[in-house]
């Protein structure tokens, strides 16, 4: 008997292939949604409810609440992990993530829990990681720029904290603080997840940024007439702010010391040929301008230095962890 191939059975092998490679490319990726949460028994059980309709599972963090979001969540059907204390959105997003790998996750997404975000946009969210275009996906309030109806403060204060974030992490990022993202689960190890407040947003865009993350981010939608954090929202900001500005200094030493230390020692410069000229004119030097442009020079040369020191510590050391 000939074991060559017919070309209809040819055909039909070649369409079994083709099913086959298919079914793998689009084989099912299980969605596990995380949502850390302090003292959100009153949204978490609809919030709960609502996420399991878009994904495989959702998992809450509580964290240290003195509520019962834990048996409220739980009873919604979700997996519950409860920190004995408060140990900040940093840590409960650690421990989420981790969770997650483990129960097989292929796609982590991670939610407010005080219900300002819709989970209907998750299909939204997790798409581009679907169709292989990112490793992260960030939910967007400010995509086509900043809500008309979001109070000035909040958005001079969104402006500031999205520029600094995004000098930090090297991104273009139209709204840094969105708690609302997407990531693909192979990312969980690059994150540090070590700030303790609401700044473990831009921390977390800072790690994405660094370790060459692709990264897209979707419009979504949002709602300010719950009852969200209770923390004053300058406080929150400067918190955040300081954060960056200490990330920076670690990670961005030449923005942080060396660009301000070169614009202070070229003043000094600038004070001191003004001081010169004066001076073959016939013109006497008064004291505290002098000390001033001394004190501008000597500063602005120490923190330049100090700053292109660090830089190459820093690229050392990094390139040492990649090796």
């Amino acid at each position: 008997m000939s074991n060559e191939l017919t070309p209809d059975t040819s055909s039909q092998c070649m369409l079994q292939c083709e099913e086959k490679t298919c079914r793998e490319v689009t084989a099912p990726q299980k969605i596990t949604v995380i949502l850390p949460a302090y003292n959100e028994e009153v949204a978490i059980g609809s919030i709960v409810l609502l996420t399991r309709k878009y994904a495989d599972s959702v998992i809450v963090v509580d964290d240290g609440s003195s509520d019962r979001t834990a048996d409220v969540a739980r009873k919604a059907g979700a997996e519950v992990i409860v920190h004995e204390v408060n140990k900040g959105k940093g840590r409960a997003l650690k421990t989420g993530f981790t969770a997650a790998v483990a129960l097989g996750a292929d796609i982590i997404v991670t939610m407010d829990s005080d219900g300002q975000h819709n989970p209907a946009d998750i299909p939204k969210l997790v798409e581009p990681i679907l169709k292989g275009e990112a490793d992260m996906v960030n939910g967007s309030r400010y995509l086509n720029g900043l809500g008309k109806n979001t109070p000035a403060y909040r958005r001079v204060g969104q402006t500031i904290l999205d520029e600094v974030t995004n000098l930090n992490s090297g991104l273009h990022i139209t709204d840094s603080q969105s708690g609302f993202r997407a990531f693909a689960a192979s990312t969980k190890d690059i994150f540090r997840f070590t700030a303790k407040g609401m700044a473990i947003e831009s921390e977390m865009l800072a790690d994405a940024g660094r370790h060459g993350l692709r990264i897209t981010e979707v419009e979504i939608g949002v709602r300010y007439d719950v009852d969200g954090s209770t923390e004053n929202p300058i406080k929150h900001g400067l918190g955040v702010l300081m954060m960056v500005l200490k990330d920076i200094e670690f990670n961005r030493p030449l923005y942080y010391l060396t660009l301000p230390g070169s614009i202070l020692g070229i003043i000094g410069l600038i004070m001191g040929a003004i001081f010169l000229h004066d001076f073959t004119l016939g013109k006497g030097l008064y004291f505290g301008p002098t000390m001033l442009m001394v004190l501008c020079i000597v500063v602005g040369m120490f923190m330049a230095l100090m700053g292109i020191m660090l830089h190459s510590v820093s690229t050392i050391l990094r390139d040492a962890l990649k090796g």
